[in-house]
């Protein structure tokens, strides 16, 4: 249940009462776009966050009737520098190819695969960026207010690249074991590919998840602080058509 609505600059704020409800209403808010658009091209291209935070939505979104998944091309925003993306279990593609790339019938999905050398790998997948430019963005905020992995320190709004690797701070390794990805913070990469902030900005639609207690505080600075690289989740206030998805508890702060 919807029990809060309000607008902080461009992006819509939409707090429900339970996670559960969150992710329904996100997802066919999302999948009602993906209609609308795929009503006016051959095929849009969708960019997926992986992340417990997801779950709920990803779970409703392979649910939604109507939608002509074989027209949509699939991406998703980062993956540990050092995983192989089919065996490792904590790698991103594997995540979101249990959640929905392998549950609907993509026209196509781009992982991104941590193995291998790591510039030229970010190099290819830019690329493939240039070839499908964004339509929409699924996506969350982590503890430290980062978008992808684009953390406080090295988020950058004007981003030469889309693709890059970057090192992860201690914040959001630590968030990697909070959301049982790792037994240890030992066991969490240190690096990671991100598509950068301009590459995530450069969709029509962001639908954003962030759900729980611990993203309380995240929230809070998205939605009060100034619209500034230290807290890189503030730029959703500058995309004209956005949306921010809460329960009561990632709400609880404001």
């Amino acid at each position: 249940m919807l029990t809060n609505t309000f607008q902080k600059d461009k992006l819509t704020v939409k707090i429900y009462d339970t996670r559960a409800a969150m992710g329904q209403e996100a997802a066919k808010e999302a999948a009602a776009c993906m209609r609308a658009l795929l009503s006016q091209k051959d095929e849009i291209n969708v960019i997926f966050a992986a992340a417990p935070s997801q779950n709920e939505f990803l779970a409703a979104l392979v649910k939604e009737p109507d939608v002509d998944w074989r027209r949509v091309n699939a991406f998703h925003m980062d993956e540990y520098v050092g995983l192989d993306c089919d065996a490792a279990p904590q790698s991103f593609a594997r995540f979101l190819k249990d959640a929905i790339f392998d549950r609907v019938p993509f026209r196509a999905v781009y992982l991104l695969n941590g193995k291998g050398d790591a510039q030229t790998e970010a190099a290819r997948y830019a690329e493939l960026l240039r070839e499908y430019p964004v339509d929409i963005v699924c996506m969350g905020i982590g503890e430290n207010g980062h978008i992808a992995f684009n953390d406080p320190g090295v988020a950058e709004f004007d981003d030469a690249k889309l693709v890059k690797v970057v090192p992860l701070d201690l914040t959001c390794r630590t968030q990697q074991v909070h959301d049982g990805c790792f037994a240890r913070l030992e066991d969490v990469p240190t690096h990671a590919f991100t598509l950068t902030i301009p590459a995530l900005m450069a969709a029509a639609h962001h639908f954003c998840m962030v759900p729980a207690r611990t993203k309380a505080e995240a929230v809070r600075a998205t939605l009060t602080g100034p619209i500034a690289e230290a807290c890189p989740a503030t730029i959703l206030r500058r995309a004209p058509h956005a949306t921010l998805y809460c329960d009561a508890d990632s709400a609880s702060l404001l």
